[in-house]
């Protein structure tokens, strides 16, 4: 893993003091009126005292088990789907039609589609976040399975390797960077879902929490609720990142 130039770093905690200071100013000043851009430090002291009271933190914790279940579901699926299909010339030839026509579907389409199905229950959400966050997992799977070297294919058919055998110690090290680059997009995509499914359904989370902050112009609790989604994005994505550096340092061997 490579270190962190100093300078870089000093430059990026630079940009993020420099934006609270610009927010700061705007809110002091009355450029932009308090009922909707709260000061930092009101938005702090909203974040502190909703931890305080306990809310704050079973919210979180509603936001981020939906989105790791939804997320890990479609893991799951893409990952073995993937596989099937990326082995699979035939497969892929039949089903890159229909996987091209649902690719591009919004996933908040669907909602109407899966609360008729589940109605406003958590099965509901966990579908949503499942099939919005399965694309980018599944096709990485895909491509990674089918631009295995050709060379390595024809190793295993004069070792008449077994297909899962195959799958198992060529084609899944092979995919794997495409795997993990798909995951770290599906954890960011299954985090705006999740968000956008305790909107809609009233499911119980920090969405529901921004969404009654910002219609009682609550503005310092609404900021606070932002604050901590980007909290957790950046969180999951740089524990996602170190996992990925940590698989694939056998890449940097060779």
């Amino acid at each position: 893993m490579k270190r962190q130039n100093p300078l870089v770093l000093l430059g990026s905690i630079g940009v993020v003091f420099a934006i609270l200071f610009l927010w700061w100013l705007a809110a002091v000043t009355g450029t932009v009126s308090r009922a909707f851009v709260p000061n930092p430090f009101d938005a702090w002291a909203a974040l502190v005292r909703g931890f305080q009271r306990g809310d704050l933190a079973a919210q979180t914790m509603g936001t981020v088990g939906r989105m790791l279940q939804g997320w890990l579901l479609a893991g799951l699926i893409g990952v073995v789907l993937g596989a099937a299909i990326g082995l699979s010339k035939t497969a892929r030839d039949y089903l890159q039609p229909t996987l091209e026509f649902l690719r591009p579907l919004p996933a908040s389409a669907i909602i109407p589609v899966a609360i008729a199905l589940f109605g406003l229950s958590p099965a509901m959400a966990l579908s949503v976040v499942a099939f919005g966050s399965l694309w980018p997992t599944l096709l990485g799977t895909i491509h990674g399975f089918a631009e295995v070297e050709p060379r390595l294919k024809e190793v295993a058919r004069c070792l008449q390797m077994p297909g899962h055998a195959f799958a198992w110690k060529i084609g899944l090290p092979n995919a794997m960077p495409d795997i993990l680059a798909g995951m770290r997009l599906s954890m960011t995509v299954a985090l705006i879902l999740a968000i956008i499914c305790e909107m809609l359904a009233s499911q119980s989370g920090l969405g529901t929490a921004i969404l009654l902050a910002a219609r009682s112009f609550q503005s310092a609790d609404l900021f606070a609720g932002i604050a901590l989604l980007g909290l957790i994005g950046l969180v999951s994505n740089l524990a996602l990142r170190a996992v990925e550096i940590r698989t694939l340092r056998w890449q940097s061997q060779h």
